[in-house]
């Protein structure tokens, strides 16, 4: 994912960096994604705040859409104003959020090349003498390059092979020895022929990858309606990260402004938060135990960060509301 390619090396920088330090990706994912949230913490901030002014207003924007529902020039000239009279943008929520997108894209983009990387070093080693298995677990996942599910092995396997871009190949052999570039010609493998198909039919020629293969020992497919699932007796993980990823990004959810239903039949905006609302937890279960466990283990740490943000702020947001509520009576009672 190449979208904000001047962001992509810096980030993968620094979690090499992090990690040179660490000596573990999946901690050095953790502390990464930190960082990144602490970052945008400002961004996150403004667009908080904005969002809950606009909230506030929802039942005053709601009066107006029923009171001028067959007008919509002057639905558009009073609610203008009544934006301009609170001294609220209505853009100025989203401004932040698109700001901060590109830091979070190219964010994903540099562990996807880390991981990619990962993934072709563990190929080459199961093809290349002494022929070994090699991969970095943390807590309880066994290769942070595979999906933390009882539906995947620990080993490389083709699909995630094939995700692998040409440029992660080219540098992958680059930084090989002269012993391991000679093993791979002599399996008819050089720079501009190596790419995720023609690791894989190596793979399969491998004893090492065999013998992987049958230690793992695939139980019976499970046939499902919709889609067939393979559980392994020994699999790489146990299906932790995408529940607490589809946890966390519910509770997301719960500090976050929410368009108030009351008195707003046929709002739609109520019902695409509604949506939404149950939307990303699924969406969040299933993109997680789709990719590898470095990428469930950022989504989980930025869910949880995020969700700790909004308790913090509301908590803010609302000691400042009742300040000025309190120094509003306090001038009340003075003018009486």
């Amino acid at each position: 994912m190449n979208i904000f390619p001047f962001l992509n090396e810096p980030f993968k920088a620094i979690l090499l960096g992090i990690y040179s330090i660490v000596g573990n990706y999946g901690w050095s994912i953790v502390i990464f994604t930190l960082l990144i949230r602490l970052v945008l913490i400002p961004f996150d901030t403004k667009s908080r705040r904005s969002m809950r002014k606009t909230q506030k207003l929802q039942p005053q924007l709601a009066a107006l859409q029923t009171k001028y529902k067959n007008d919509k020039e002057k639905l558009n000239q009073k609610t203008a104003e009544l934006y301009r009279k609170e001294r609220i943008n209505p853009l100025s929520g989203c401004l932040p959020m698109l700001l901060s997108f590109p830091v979070l894209i190219a964010m994903f983009a540099a562990m996807r090349m880390v991981a990619n990387t990962e993934l072709a070093k563990q190929a080459i080693d199961l093809i290349l003498p002494p022929h070994v298995q090699t991969n970095e677990g943390w807590l309880w996942v066994r290769n942070l390059w595979m999906p933390d599910s009882p539906f995947s092995a620990m080993i490389v396997d083709q699909a995630s092979l094939k995700q692998i871009t040409a440029d992660v190949w080219a540098k992958v052999f680059a930084a090989l020895t002269p012993d391991q570039v000679s093993g791979l010609a002599a399996l008819n493998l050089n720079a501009g022929t190596i790419n995720g198909d023609t690791i894989f039919a190596a793979l399969q020629q491998s004893p090492a990858y065999a013998a992987e293969l049958a230690a793992w020992a695939p139980l019976p497919v499970v046939d499902l309606l919709f889609t067939k699932l393979t559980i392994y007796a020994r699999n790489n993980g146990y299906f932790i990260l995408p529940v607490l990823a589809a946890v966390t990004q519910f509770l997301m959810t719960l500090t976050q402004p929410q368009t108030p239903t009351a008195g707003a039949d046929g709002n739609p905006a109520a019902g695409t938060g509604k949506f939404m609302k149950w939307f990303f937890p699924i969406f969040s279960l299933y993109i997680c135990s789709s990719y590898n466990a470095g990428f469930s283990i950022y989504w989980v740490m930025a869910n949880l960060i995020s969700w700790g943000q909004g308790l913090v702020l509301n908590k803010i947001f609302d000691e400042q509301e009742k300040k000025k509520q309190a120094v509003a009576s306090v001038g009340e009672e003075s003018l009486k």
